[in-house]
């Protein structure tokens, strides 16, 4: 693999090579985590990972700030977890995004959007990224279904419209990248393509805990939290039922 990996028997720190580290502006100074247990990909190599701090940290205490204000400006009841997130693409393809409860379940929220990856890369590179979704509500006597359940999306990032993102079951290739990247708690970097079957090459990926805030039915958010101490882009997505 050419994404976070270092030789088992001579690395210590957690590291990105120059290459693969600026693809989404995480900070170069990031640590690995020595006590963490580490699954071996190969009899050779090894993928480590770092785990975000049990303590809340800045990230956190902002989000919970910007919710308390929204509720108490509109009067919105919130509620909200934490979830895992992953986004993800092929260099020359475009943007997906898959929202897990943990690294080994089946996504609650997977969405390809119309925007390129590397369109991402460079918004992200900004340190702001914003991302929105907005479906139609629909008939008002249609029975109305969980938000993350609508089909398609018109999708726009920092204020650009990016065209029409659909939702999706998730599928063999979608697992294969997910499973690749299931040791991985936070972290960018590249897979390599499927040589075989005219695979598309390799990978961009980016994988990170969100917040996930729940306004109405019809409006919720996932907010990205950096690890304590660990400079990195503000990566927010927002999904609304109009």
């Amino acid at each position: 693999m050419k994404t976070i990996m270092a030789n088992s028997s001579s690395h210590d720190s957690f590291s990105f090579s120059k290459r693969y580290n600026n693809y989404f502006n995480f900070n170069k100074n990031t640590k690995h985590n020595h006590n963490q247990h580490q699954e071996e990909e190969d009899d050779h190599h090894q993928i480590l990972t770092v785990n975000p701090p049990k303590h809340k940290h800045t990230t956190v205490v902002s989000v919970s700030k910007l919710r308390s204000a929204i509720a108490l400006s509109f009067g919105i009841r919130t509620r909200s977890c934490r979830v895992l997130g992953t986004i993800f693409g092929h260099r020359r393809g475009h943007v997906h995004f898959s929202v897990q409860t943990e690294g080994s379940a089946k996504p609650m929220f997977l969405v390809e959007l119309a925007m390129p990856t590397t369109a991402l890369v460079r918004e992200m590179a900004s340190g702001v990224a914003r991302i929105a979704l907005e479906c139609e509500r629909g008939e008002k006597k249609k029975k109305k279904g969980e938000l993350n359940e609508e089909g398609i999306w018109r999708s726009y990032c920092n204020g650009k419209k990016y065209g029409i993102a659909h939702r999706f079951e998730c599928g063999a290739e979608e697992w294969r990248i997910l499973r690749a990247v299931g040791p991985i708690t936070v972290g960018a970097g590249v897979l390599p393509g499927i040589e075989e079957g005219g695979g598309e090459g390799e990978v961009m990926f980016m994988r990170a805990r969100f917040e996930r805030v729940v306004g109405s039915k019809d409006s919720e958010a996932f907010y990205m939290i950096n690890p304590d101490g660990v400079g990195g882009p503000e990566l927010s997505i927002f999904l609304l039922r109009v």
